[in-house]
């Protein structure tokens, strides 16, 4: 039992005096005169409570009088009750079986202290029990009455979308699938891209399909762009026959682009890059590689693969990726009902590539990058005598941008070479620039800078092959969140290595993009086209009116 403290002894000394000083019937019996300063207890006397509340009344006479203890003047005549009413220990909240109406306690003014010695009792029996309150403070006893608090509801500010119309895609497990198709419909004045323009009307039909994974780990994205290009005339001379621009008779041709890349995440600063991927296109109308007397342009189908792995240390990453491609052009199909073999346009590609990038801030990540790669014909001679066969290099240094999601992504320079077997080809050589970049300039204007640097093969006697230069200027701006209008400026390089012939491409464009809902939009779009030869004849100038409608999901 803990011992108390002396001011603790004082209180109870106070009290016992203070019960000794009220006058005692002389009717009370001698036994209860004896027990008068001992709290009472229930129950069985050999297993009594902790504590019991303390004895309404000083004592009962024999006859039922009642004293009471504040006056001394007896109440009244009744039987004597023992024990404690029904429902005593029922408390605030505990069960009534007598349906009484509780009595609410009186408290104390706050600052003000309970006087009287049952109070003073009470105080001290509270102090010494440890399971009720602290031992080293009491709280003061209050009656004062307080106003419930009133609930005020939280109002929460609603979500403001970033775009109300973008689509919100169709959830299927842990993917969201954003399926989209667009049908346009125009005119081009210039459809052949030849100095004589020969005007068509013509018809688009683009679908399209994106798959995006939401896992906490790893990831997956699918990224399919197809589309038919229906011209509604046929080209070439008389008797359908095609002019000594080698135009072909029929400008229809398809394009795809389906990519499925994922990424594993092994451990925190390890992972695992994967990408398949097949394109298919044709040449471009105009292009030399056009050969004459075609019916349609021959289809080219790209196909291949890319595995890396990356590790991170602290700041420092190092990344390496390695790649597989085939390339195989379709045969040709000549006016006069025969076929030309392209087997020697075929070939496969492998490449590999070293980066490593070096985190300044958490935005800027600058990285130095050198790759080989080698190309090889299914024939080792082509069509003119020539092997073609290469081994290529490519060094570049650049930097990622993501500072404060105004500008993001990435822009690098480099230079490129590509040797030949044949000795009579010239090398390939000359600067690069690549480049992908998005800079939000405000809330409603986006500016976009994309640069590629790229060689491509030819089937040109004498010529090594083309060095394609592309940079373009993109600027979107929102009138209104459902009015958007763009305006689009391109540039083209292209080097004929090995002759005199180089070509300048430029191109303009307006749009202007009517969401009429989340899945519905009408656009509207006006081209101009350049070109400028070094070779005569050549250059020609080609505008386009279009109007398409979109549906996306």
């Amino acid at each position: 039992m803990p011992r108390l403290r002396p001011s603790r002894l004082v209180v109870l000394a106070v009290a016992a005096l203070a019960s000794a000083a009220m006058p005692v019937p002389l009717s009370a019996q001698p036994a209860a005169d004896s027990q008068i300063f001992q709290p009472a207890f229930d129950g069985d006397p050999r297993a009594p409570p902790r504590f019991g509340p303390p004895a309404p009344s000083i004592g009962t006479s024999r006859f039922g009088a009642r004293r009471d203890r504040r006056d001394e003047v007896p109440a009244r005549f009744e039987v004597p009750k023992y024990g404690h009413p029904p429902a005593f220990g029922a408390g605030r909240t505990g069960f009534d079986s007598s349906h009484a109406r509780r009595k609410r306690k009186a408290r104390a003014r706050p600052g003000v202290p309970v006087s009287g010695a049952i109070a003073a009792t009470a105080r001290a029996i509270a102090r010494e029990a440890p399971q009720l309150r602290p031992r080293d403070s009491v709280p003061p006893v209050s009656t004062e009455r307080t106003a419930p608090a009133r609930i005020v509801p939280v109002r929460r500010r609603p979500v403001v979308e970033e775009d109300p119309f973008a689509p919100v895609g169709i959830r299927a497990g842990a993917f969201v699938l954003r399926p989209a198709i667009e049908i346009t419909g125009g005119y081009d004045n210039n459809a052949s891209r030849t100095a004589t323009p020969q005007g068509s009307a013509l018809m688009i039909v683009a679908p399209e399909f994106r798959a995006r994974s939401d896992w906490q780990r790893h990831a997956l994205n699918v990224d399919i762009t197809a589309s038919y290009t229906d011209y509604e005339r046929t080209f070439g001379g008389a008797g359908g026959l095609p002019g000594a621009s080698g135009t072909p008779r029929s400008l229809d041709r398809p394009a795809l682009d389906a990519r499925v890349s994922g990424r594993i995440d092994v451990t925190r600063n390890q992972r695992v890059e994967l990408e398949g991927r097949v394109l298919v296109s044709t040449d471009n109308p105009g292009s030399p590689n056009v050969m004459a007397g075609l019916e349609r342009l021959p289809i080219v189908t790209r196909t291949g693969g890319t595995l890396g792995y990356a590790r991170r240390f602290n700041r420092l990453e190092i990344a390496a990726k390695g790649s597989a491609d085939r390339a195989v052009y379709q045969a040709s199909s000549l006016t006069d009902g025969s076929t030309a073999s392209n087997d020697d346009r075929n070939f496969d590609q492998y490449a590999g590539s070293l980066r490593a990038s070096y985190e300044l801030t958490p935005g800027v990540k600058p990285f130095l990058e050198g790759g080989l790669d080698t190309r090889l014909h299914d024939l080792a001679v082509d069509r003119s005598g020539m092997r073609r066969d290469s081994e290529g290099a490519t060094a570049r240094v650049g930097t990622t941008f993501e500072i404060t999601r105004k500008l993001t992504g990435e822009v690098a320079s480099g230079y490129l070479t590509r040797r030949y077997q044949d000795p009579s080809l010239r090398e390939l050589a000359g600067a690069t620039l690549d480049a992908s970049l998005v800079w939000t300039a405000s809330a409603l204007t986006r500016v976009s800078l994309t640069a590629r640097s790229n060689a491509d093969e030819t089937i040109v006697a004498g010529v090594s092959g083309t060095l394609r230069r592309d940079f373009g200027l993109q600027v979107d701006h929102a009138f209104r969140r459902w009015l958007i209008g763009t305006v689009r400026l391109g540039y083209g390089l292209d080097d004929y290595v090995g002759s005199e012939r180089d070509d300048e491409r430029y191109s303009l464009s307006a749009a202007l993009l009517y969401k009429l809902t989340r899945t519905t939009q009408i656009k509207g779009e006006f081209r101009q086209d350049w070109l400028h030869s070094s070779v005569p004849g050549v250059d020609y100038t080609a505008s386009a009116v279009l109007l398409g409608l979109r549906f996306e999901r």
